[in-house]
């Protein structure tokens, strides 16, 4: 389990992963190098996996994100798995219980592109695609308390 100080660190670092350990130890009261052991055993435990950067598709032209639910054809799974991992716009991907086996995130130039993608797996699965107009929740940690 983490105390009160590692979700202080932890919340700090997903405002700005960026953060200095000078800046998280004066976030959490605690010494630079105290943080430091501190963030070593989080990442240790595997509670920290790591620090990122937040890109904006849409500066390299990806003007379109859609979610697609993947339905693949009998004995075609492991196929279509294949297939969504090898296309690079598939930017995320779940697999999951129900009617679809997956559910992908995608990001595309254009609707021609979208099309073409799609068409990429449609040998071997049915999709349905919804284009994503906004997203009010960006991904963030379920409550740690």
């Amino acid at each position: 389990m983490t105390d009160d100080i590692d979700q202080l660190l932890i919340t700090a670092l997903m405002e700005d992963s960026r953060r200095s350990l000078k800046a998280l130890a004066q976030i959490s009261g605690l010494s630079s190098p105290s943080v430091a052991e501190r963030l070593r055993r989080l990442e240790e435990r595997g509670v920290l996996k790591g620090y990122t950067v937040e890109i904006d598709p849409k500066s390299f032209g990806y003007q379109l994100q859609a979610i697609v639910r993947i339905r693949p054809l009998p004995g075609q799974l492991q196929e279509v798995e294949r297939q969504i991992m090898a296309i690079p716009e598939f930017t995320e991907c779940d697999k999951v219980t129900g009617d679809d086996c997956f559910i992908a995130r995608l990001h595309v130039r254009s609707m021609e592109q979208l099309d073409t993608l799609l068409d990429r797996l449609n040998t071997h699965a049915e999709t349905n695609t919804a284009i994503v107009k906004k997203t009010p929740v960006k991904r963030r940690l379920p409550p740690m308390a």
